[in-house]
């Protein structure tokens, strides 16, 4: 069994940066994670052995006990930033720039008065985030949910680890419902993540499987497995090595690996190391 690594994979910027600014910290006990700093069971425990309290994301309206609020690379709306403010909190923000984008390119579209589409998971945190600043809005996630809206000015926008071809089905419902809308779209899916993309239709072109790396509520790392799946091509989901079974890959000559943007490096590498042991292991049962 061959090991493929893609030639795009784990972390991205925006995360490697909210987690050094969360090592830069020097007192943890004094600051509450406002949700998931990334969806990533890894990175959560490490950050709760550091010290740091943290608000699980469904329980954020309650008023952190910290002084200190850090804000998570998915970002909030302005309104929560408001309402941390007027609780006397601090903040340390560590909102991802391509998120921050996506939030200002809603509230262009809504100030040109525009009814806005925002392609991507409803309750997401990210998607929340965006949501909770606007007047008018509708969530998308699939092409079912697409109407015909009565406002004839439509501005689309979407989450950042959106796939490129929902992306583009779903804005193909758009135009055909609204035939008669004038509808301004505004990519705001992240470049990581785009380069992920391409790399895995690299990557399941040379492979028999593809064991995809990351956290379970992580929509980039779900995507990915769901990308693979889709090309009728196994995908194995898994947050560690641990979880790897090598009844999985049977007589698979080759299989592919990759990650999502919020896996750290030293994870994929244990990953890796633990498929070939299992290469290693089938070559000997060979001989």
């Amino acid at each position: 069994m061959r090991i493929v690594r893609a030639t795009e994979l784990g972390m991205c910027f925006g995360v490697r940066d909210a987690l050094q600014m969360t090592r830069e910290v020097s007192d943890p006990a004094q600051v509450t994670i406002h949700g998931e700093l990334v969806h990533n069971p890894i990175v959560i425990r490490q950050l709760h052995a550091a010290g740091f309290e943290q608000a699980p994301e469904d329980q954020r309206q309650s008023l952190a006990s910290t002084p200190l609020v850090l804000i998570t690379a998915h970002g909030i709306s302005n309104a929560e930033r408001k309402r941390l403010a007027a609780g006397g909190k601090q903040m340390i923000d560590t909102t991802c720039p391509l998120v921050r984008r996506a939030h200002a390119a809603a509230m262009e579209l809504a100030a040109e008065d525009r009814h806005v589409l925002l392609i991507g998971n409803p309750g997401h945190v990210e998607v929340r985030g965006i949501v909770e600043d606007l007047d008018s809005c509708d969530v998308i996630a699939n092409p079912q949910q697409v109407q015909r809206y009565q406002s004839q000015r439509l501005g689309i926008v979407c989450q950042t680890t959106m796939p490129a071809p929902l992306l583009a089905e779903i804005r193909a419902c758009i135009a055909a419902r609204n035939p008669a809308a004038d509808i301004r779209f505004v990519d705001t899916v992240c470049h990581p993540t785009k380069r992920r993309q391409l790399a895995m239709l690299d990557l399941i072109r040379r492979v028999d499987a593809v064991v995809v790396v990351g956290g379970r509520n992580s929509n980039n790392t779900r995507r990915l497995a769901e990308f693979c799946r889709q090309r009728n091509v196994p995908a194995f989901h898994v947050t560690c090595a641990e979880e790897i079974e090598p009844q999985w890959f049977g007589n698979a000559p080759t299989v592919g690996l990759t990650a999502g943007t919020s896996t750290l490096d030293e994870t994929i590498d244990e990953v890796q190391e633990r498929l070939e042991q299992i290469a290693d292991g089938n070559r000997t049962r060979a001989c």
